[in-house]
Order: structure tokens, then C-alpha cells, then sequence
């Protein structure tokens, strides 16, 4: 079977996504390849409209622990689609499936090959969205080492990521998959909007799983021509989000205006963690699902 996952037009790494090429070789060994005609689905937002056009040479495929977001709903499921889980409550609502279904985002099974560090290098530290490191990266990066924190670029390797988050105390993210890998290491983690490309609903899918109520915390952006860059989305996506007021009113601030905000927001914000049980729980209602899966295609 092979692997399908997002690839960024621009060829960037992103953390979420490459996750999906570090971790299921680990879960699943031997069974992924080059065929085509079974297609494996995992990690990431990629139930929609667009997705049968994209596999289109598969026979059977396989979803595990995907979500549904982006562009247009998928209607109809096609019977050769055989879903074990997806990531939240509402993306089987969207898609018409059992809530039995809804489960969790596989991320959290990195607990197998990770531990959390107790002797924590990092108080806090800061992981911003792809499209934020791809165009302000070195500003970002200035301004947490400016504050004494550990900025964490969704573009460098997984296993640099996952070691970073394990030696830090508080993860304040933009990138929604640096926080479900800090839950799932048992890091306390912030949730950060700076930008209509941070995904509400996405949130709020992976949140129902384990059981947290998503309370982002808004800062103004540091993103070059952001009312220009806004302006350009999709207005379904910028439409899910709190902001009523005109995106023009959410000016580009400077660094040591951002860095004010961040200061703020880790003395006034209250961490989240999902419950030990709840996770535990998690993790082993996927594991029985992947062993249903090595079942039926081993």
C-alpha cells in the first residue's frame, strides 16, 4: 500500500505532514510501498472534495485518523474507502460517520517511541504556522531568543522537533501539530492565532478528542503584506474564524510589540493538557484499530 499525504506546492517540510513518512513506517513495517492501488491515508486535513481525483488509481483505501476541513465537504463516501478512525467529532459529522469513529490524529502514537524529558531545557517555547516560518522565520526566531525561548521551525527534521518539545516545559503553538505532539508527550501547551491560516475548525476537531476546549489566544501578525496576504484566502477559511471586524484593521506590528504579546499571554494563559487517562485511553483505542487494519491487509 502506499502512502498519501500533503506535499506544499513549495516544496517546503511541515511538521504535520512529514510526520506521516517518520511514523507509519515504525507502526506499520512492511506493509507500505509503491502500489498504488491501495492507498493509505493518515495524518492531516484531507477529507474533501478534491481527495478521490487524487488517488484515483486506487482500489481500496485506507483512512486512519484523518481530518476534514479544507475546501469543499465530501458528499459520498466511495465503497471502496474502508474508514478505521478520523481525527475529531466533527469530521465524522461532516462526513456523515459514527461518532465510534472519531477517535483521535495519530500523532499522539509518537508516545511510543517518545518519552517527555524531565529535565526540561526550555521554560517556553514557540512553534509558528509553515506559511509564518516560511516568511518570517528569522524575525520570529529573534524575538524568542530575545525573551530567553526556544523557537521551533516546522520545517526542520522530526525527530529535532520531537526532541525540542520533550525538553520544554510550555509549547505556545500556532502549528496545531506541535500541540497534539505536546499532549501527547505530556508538555502543557498554548494554542496561538495569528492569521486566518490558523484553522478553527481544525482545532476544534482534534480538541473534541480529547476532550479541551479550544480557547486560542489572538496576536497581531508579523507576516510581511498581511492585509494583502489575508485578502487572498479563501474566504471560507478566513470566514471560520472570530475575527467580524476587516481584516484590514490587523495592521503588521513590530517585534518588540509581538514580543509584548507573547510575554502576556505566558503570564496571564493557562496551559492545556488533556487528561492522562484521556490519552492513555486514546492511544490504545488507536493501537486496536491499527492491529485491525494489520489484520485485514496482512
Amino acid at each position: 500500500m502506499k502512502l498519501f499525504y500533503y506535499q506544499r506546492p513549495d516544496g517546503l517540510p511541515n511538521f504535520g505532514d512529514q510526520l506521516n513518512c517518520w511514523l507509519w513506517p515504525r507502526l506499520l513495517p512492511g506493509f507500505l510501498d509503491e502500489d498504488e492501488t491501495i492507498v493509505f491515508i493518515g495524518i492531516g486535513t484531507l477529507l474533501n472534495h478534491l481527495l478521490p481525483q487524487r488517488i484515483s488509481n486506487a482500489k481500496t483505501v485506507i483512512v486512519f485518523s484523518t481530518g476534514a476541513g479544507y475546501e469543499s465537504r465530501l458528499r459520498q463516501i466511495p465503497q471502496h474507502w474502508k474508514i478505521y478512525c478520523v481525527r475529531g467529532s466533527l469530521s465524522a459529522k461532516t462526513l456523515g460517520l459514527s461518532k465510534n469513529l472519531a477517535i483521535a490524529d495519530a500523532g499522539i502514537l509518537v508516545r511510543k517511541f517518545y518519552q517527555s524529558d524531565s529535565l526540561k531545557s526550555y521554560q517556553y517555547a514557540y512553534m509558528p504556522h509553515i506559511n509564518h516560518a516560511k516568511f518570517s522565520a528569522s524575525i520570529i526566531q529573534a524575538v524568542c531568543e530575545s525573551l530567553g525561548w526556544k523557537y521551533i521551525d516546522p520545517r526542520e527534521p522530526i525527530e529535532q522537533i520531537l526532541t525540542t518539545i520533550t525538553k520544554t516545559k510550555v509549547l505556545l503553538a500556532e502549528a496545531m501539530h506541535g500541540a497534539i505532539i505536546a499532549d501527547a508527550l505530556r508538555v502543557p501547551w498554548i494554542p496561538i492565532i495569528t492569521s486566518p491560516r490558523i484553522l478553527k475548525s481544525k482545532w476544534q476537531d482534534w480538541c473534541s478528542s480529547i476532550h479541551c476546549t479550544y480557547k486560542p489566544y489572538h496576536l497581531s501578525p508579523l507576516v510581511p503584506g498581511y492585509p494583502r496576504y489575508a485578502r487572498g484566502m479563501r474566504s471560507s477559511i478566513a470566514a471560520s474564524f472570530y475575527w467580524s471586524q476587516s481584516l484590514q484593521q490587523f495592521p503588521i506590528i513590530a517585534p518588540n510589540c509581538f514580543e509584548k504579546q507573547l510575554i502576556k499571554v505566558s503570564k496571564m494563559a493557562t496551559p492545556n493538557l488533556s487528561l492522562d487517562t484521556k490519552i492513555e485511553q486514546l492511544t490504545t483505542q488507536l493501537e486496536e484499530k491499527l492491529e485491525q487494519l494489520k489484520f485485514d491487509f496482512g
